[in-house]
């Protein structure tokens, strides 16, 4: 029951960022397959091809983690306002040690 409503409370800047935190894991997985790719289109004679297309998914999925890690700090920050929650940094006599 609680993860259904979970589920049903999420806003769509939420959904936003666990697609756009989705999308940036699929471009990384990508990585290996396009300079698979590129490599087999370098060794058929597209030098340019090759590097070109292991470029453009390094590139893509750099920028896409990027802007899913920024949204999804973003979110955070905006969330723990919101709900009131405190955040306290505990000083050296505070923590407990066994």
């Amino acid at each position: 029951m609680a993860v259904w409503y979970a589920v049903r409370t999420m806003r769509r800047s939420t959904m936003l960022v666990i697609a756009a935190a989705l999308l940036a894991l699929v471009l990384v997985a990508a990585v290996p397959v396009a300079a698979l790719v590129g490599v087999i289109m370098m060794l058929l004679g597209h030098i340019v091809g090759g590097l070109a297309l292991f470029g453009a998914s390094v590139l893509a999925a750099a920028a896409a983690v990027v802007i899913a890690s920024l949204s999804g700090v973003r979110h955070l920050r905006k969330l723990v306002t919101q709900q009131g929650y405190r955040i306290v940094q505990l000083g050296r006599g505070e923590y407990y040690y066994d």
